[in-house]
């Protein structure tokens, strides 16, 4: 049997199409991915048994869970293959994950027609789907085996890839029952496991992605070669909305392995039998750029502009009592004003994309978080029905949201460069770090002006807040959903539905418009607005002579996850003792993406001047958690991604050009950046939620407040790396 437990590559599939699906949440008719026709021959010509279409078992007993949602880390091939073998019963040794092609009819979204990764809605959204997809698989053996051997399938129990008789001494494999098995209508209704009788989930099973990524087995796009493939590199003008007036590519041409030069509406590619060729071709082309639609403005000219709309009301986002009056009575007011930076994406693995001209059709190897969407698109550029566009989805390395664009403008721009040479070679388009970094789609500059009120008591009694941003999803493919009245709900998520019981509360927005492309960022709005909501709250308190976690429990007296998660994480840290010397704790709590995370962070200056975390205790409840390890991990991940942030995350425009280049200039953390971190996973019976970006909000907060505690300073501007101390 292979050890390597994850297949990646999905190419050249066949398919087989199942009678029917089974139950709510599965798909009749269903064409299912099948083994690929260079596997072992043994194998593919055997019979096979796919009830749906997430699910193959073969005759040597491998259960090959087929996942809709891209892996990039986050865990989804592990998650939803975990929630398939719980109900199938399956030993998870002989349990394979392999990632789904892009196809909306079978592997939609529930939320809609898409296929799609993102807003940590993988589990949550396919939570009951691969459970009852196992539960079927699972009652169909046990027909074939009741049926074979004449008795009752309430008779038959399935234990870790085993039919057998409760009472008698009869047993089978898996893979000795799906020929039979194959031949059955699948059920419309299963039942379900309870909770109680989970062996699978809620362990830490190993992860099935994990020895191909180590032993380098594991397939990305950058690995994909097809014959005759020209890599292609694109020289993108360096102001946003710069488009090319004059080329001279006589230099470029001369470079040995230089195939071709052409002039695209993204800028100039470069075609050549490899990376470096097509590197030092690009470096020596001569571009006049016409730049008279473009960006030009400083960063400092943006902020600026913002925080005088900053000054005045917005359009309404949110608003209860009077909040005017209020501040009109408080005994203490307390203005404060945050600015936010752009942040760029900056996952490990650039943008790439392999396309290859095939007949009257194209196949595509891609990291694709929105793979319908990308599908679509790559179709329309190429003026073919979406059947005639196979795309491959990939492993892919890190994303924060970056690989999700509104119009799939990294694939038009690889639909381009392919029809630009009359599709005569595959060509594999990549994005170097300084592309990326420089290629916008940033997460947006957002300034916040905060005015809270006190009464004689330290009582809260107002809050108003006006927040300056691009919206992320004006003009995007979700805008209908997102944008009501004028308001991107994303730009004011945290803030408009604030938690604390403040009995007066006003928020607005104003939405500029930019030259800058912009895009969510892990986490969307609630990596500014759980910054400003979490430290001006904290600010409130500690004026009012309130415990910062005392308080907080107060005003969350309606909110029993955020104070579960609040009471855990202050139980970890020991909050109340005293901090070793030279050190401090601050504390932050917030939900996002239905899951609640609290962090308490103890900090000391560093050498720098700057904080420098010690310690973080995460406290989170995102219901019921599959995979405690992976939830674990992702908290971790998310905490040194908030912090990196926060410490000195900042993509900045000189008259219009991105200042930073790589991670020499724009820094992620660093493992001495790193604290030590502990985790805990409430218990909970409530539905799985997100994990993937709800680690992120709360860690920038619980520095700042700790970093006041310590030194009596707070940080309205981030990064904080960029102040002095």
């Amino acid at each position: 049997m292979s050890e390597n437990r994850f297949d990646s590559g999905i190419s050249r599939r066949n398919f087989l199409q199942s009678t029917a699906g089974a139950g709510a949440g599965l798909i009749l008719g269903l064409h299912l991915p099948i083994r690929s026709v260079h596997a072992a021959s043994a194998e593919a010509t055997a019979d096979l048994f796919s009830p749906n279409a997430f699910i193959r078992i073969t005759p040597d007993d491998l259960v090959t869970v087929i996942v809709k949602h891209i892996e990039f880390g986050q865990g989804p091939l592990t998650g939803l293959a975990t929630l398939v073998a719980e109900e199938l019963d399956a030993d998870w040794a002989q349990v394979r994950g392999e990632l789904a092609p892009a196809d909306v009819k079978l592997y939609a979204h529930t939320f809609g027609p898409v296929q799609f990764t993102g807003g940590s809605t993988a589990i949550a959204n396919s939570f009951m789907q691969m459970r009852k997809a196992g539960a079927t698989a699972r009652a169909m053996l046990v027909e074939a085996a009741a049926a074979e051997w004449g008795v009752a399938a309430a008779s038959i129990g399935v234990e870790r890839g085993r039919v057998h008789e409760l009472t008698g001494s009869r047993s089978k494999r898996f893979g000795e029952l799906v020929a039979a098995a194959a031949k059955l209508t699948p059920p419309t209704e299963v039942n379900l496991k309870k909770p109680e009788d989970f062996k699978l989930i809620g362990t830490h099973v190993p992860k099935l992605d994990t020895p191909a990524k180590t032993n380098g087995e594991a397939v990305y796009t950058i690995d994909i070669q097809r014959p005759g493939l020209l890599t292609t590199l694109i020289a993108h003008p360096p102001r946003f909305g710069g488009r090319v007036e004059k080329l001279d590519d006589t230099r470029a041409r001369e470079i040995e392995g230089v195939e071709d030069v052409q002039i695209l509406p993204e800028g100039v590619a470069v075609y050549a039998r490899g990376y470096w060729a097509a590197k030092k071709a690009r470096d020596l082309l001569e571009i006049e750029w016409d730049e008279a639609k473009a960006e030009t403005r400083d960063s400092g000219a943006l902020i600026a502009d913002y925080q005088e709309l900053a000054r005045k009301p917005g359009l309404p986002a949110s608003r209860r009592g009077d909040p005017g009056a209020a501040l009109a009575g408080a005994q203490t007011v307390i203005e404060s004003e945050y600015v936010f930076p752009f942040l760029a994406h900056a996952p490990m693995e650039p943008l790439d994309c392999v396309i290859e001209k095939q007949g009257d059709g194209y196949e595509v190897w891609m990291g694709a978080q929105s793979a319908s969407r990308d599908r679509a698109a790559l179709a329309q550029e190429f003026g073919v029905d979406t059947e005639k566009v196979k795309l491959n989805i990939q492993l892919a390395g890190g994303s924060f949201g970056r690989r999700a664009q509104h119009k799939s403008e990294f694939a038009r721009e690889a639909a381009h460069a392919l029809q630009a040479i009359g599709g005569r070679a595959p060509i594999k388009l990549l994005w170097s770090r300084e592309d990326d970094i420089r290629g916008g789609y940033y997460r947006p500059i957002y300034v916040h002006r905060l005015k809270g009120g006190l009464d004689a008591d330290g009582n809260i009694v107002a809050w108003q807040q006006v927040v300056v941003g691009q919206s992320v999803q004006k003009g995007g493919s979700l805008e209908s959903m997102f944008v009501k009245n004028g308001v991107d709900l994303t730009s004011v998520e945290g803030a408009a539905n604030l938690s604390y019981a403040v009995p007066n509360l006003d928020v607005s927005l104003h939405s500029p418009e930019l030259g800058v492309p912009v895009l969510w960022w892990r986490s969307v709005g609630h990596t500014h607005t759980g910054y400003t909501s979490e430290t001006f709250i904290d600010e409130l308190l500690t004026a009012g002579g309130r415990d910062p976690v005392a308080g907080r429990l107060a005003l969350l007296a309606e909110h029993p996850r955020h104070r579960g998660v609040l009471t855990a994480a202050a139980e970890m840290a020991n909050w109340g003792s005293e901090p070793p010397a030279g050190r401090a704790r601050g504390v932050a709590v917030h939900e996002s993406f239905g899951s609640y995370v609290a962090q308490v962070a103890e900090v000391s200056r560093g050498a720098d001047g700057s904080p420098k975390v010690e310690r973080v205790w995460c406290a989170v409840d995102c219901g019921l958690a599959i995979n405690p390890d992976i939830v674990k991990a992702q908290m971790e991940g998310g905490i040194g991604f908030g912090l990196g942030a926060a410490l000195q995350g900042e993509i900045s425009l000189a008259r219009g050009k991105v200042v930073q280049s790589n991670f020499h200039d724009y820094r992620p953390i660093r493992i001495d950046d790193m604290p030590q971190v502990e985790v805990r996973v409430l218990a909970s019976a409530e539905r799985p939620s997100g994990v993937g970006e709800p680690g992120g909000p709360p860690i920038a907060p619980a520095v700042s407040n700790a970093w006041a505690a310590l030194t009596g300073n707070r940080f309205r501007r981030l990064p904080f790396r960029r102040q002095s101390a």
